[in-house]
């Protein structure tokens, strides 16, 4: 990670207490979960979790800021501070080296430009969290948590795996400096087992962002792009899945794409 994409996780604190409060209350925390904070920054939800939680695992990239959280939180029995990269360590690794354990939930406010990959680790580890209350880029909340006539292939990549629902936004005046960019806060209800049944998930999501290779064309002609085929035979594809292929990829259900899937397997076997 360059030096400018660390300096970017610091450079807007959030600062209303009222918000903060609000994030931490949306996690519901119950007694016996082990809460990890992605990005603590200068500690200030940091507070309201550690005040919710019986076991906080606070994870900061930066060395200096994770020292004085360290140092802050050194006489908390329930507090943890662990320094690193939040995609590089596994649940499990970060889990033990906390103190923590399952069940867990995930809070925090994630630096925008890996949001989405830290969101993706969580919802497919192999230690799964129960659920995560997290902040993004007010953009990014609305297309992880779209319905059918405006879905994205996000939409469908998370939902398979999650409930998810964009709780409120955050106004820049809620930040140290104001921020250019919207943000808002997501929950995110992690699923015991994906929403709909598929032989393989990585499979069925190949089929899915294959159908978005091109979300403005219709469908038929997207997904023949991202499954390098002829236009035509996506659309027999497509009708063999009882969809219209005339229709865009943004109207599909993620029923409607699994139907899409296997009538893909059933042609490419």
């Amino acid at each position: 990670m360059t030096a400018r994409a660390k300096k970017s996780l610091g450079q807007h604190w959030l600062v209303d207490r009222k918000v903060l409060a609000r994030i931490a209350d949306a996690a519901e925390i119950s007694p016996g979960e082990t809460v990890i904070e992605v990005g603590p920054g200068r500690g200030a939800l940091t507070e309201f979790l550690a005040a919710r939680a019986s076991r906080l695992i606070a994870v900061e990239l930066d060395r200096e800021l994770a020292t004085a959280l360290r140092e802050k939180y050194t006489d908390a029995a329930n507090v943890s501070v662990i320094e690193g990269d939040i995609l590089e360590m596994p649940v499990e690794e970060l889990l033990n080296s906390g103190s923590g354990g399952m069940p867990y939930v995930v809070v925090g406010n994630l630096p925008y430009y890996v949001g989405t990959a830290i969101v993706r680790k969580f919802l497919t580890s192999k230690l799964r969290s129960e659920r995560l209350v997290v902040m993004l880029q007010a953009e990014v909340a609305e297309r992880m948590t779209a319905h059918p006539g405006e879905m994205s292939y996000l939409a469908a990549e998370t939902q398979l795996y999650a409930e998810a629902r964009l709780l409120f936004r955050i106004p820049a005046k809620a930040f140290r400096p104001s921020p250019k960019v919207q943000s808002a806060v997501v929950r995110l209800d992690v699923r015991d087992s994906p929403d709909v049944e598929v032989d393989s998930e990585g499979a069925f999501l190949e089929v899915v962002q294959a159908g978005f290779a091109a979300p403005r064309k219709r469908l038929r002609n997207s997904l023949a792009i991202g499954l390098r085929i002829d236009a035509a035979e996506a659309g027999e594809l497509l009708r063999d899945a009882g969809i219209d292929p005339d229709q865009r990829p943004a109207l599909l259900s993620l029923e409607q794409w699994r139907d899409v899937y296997f009538a893909w397997r059933r042609r490419d076997s």
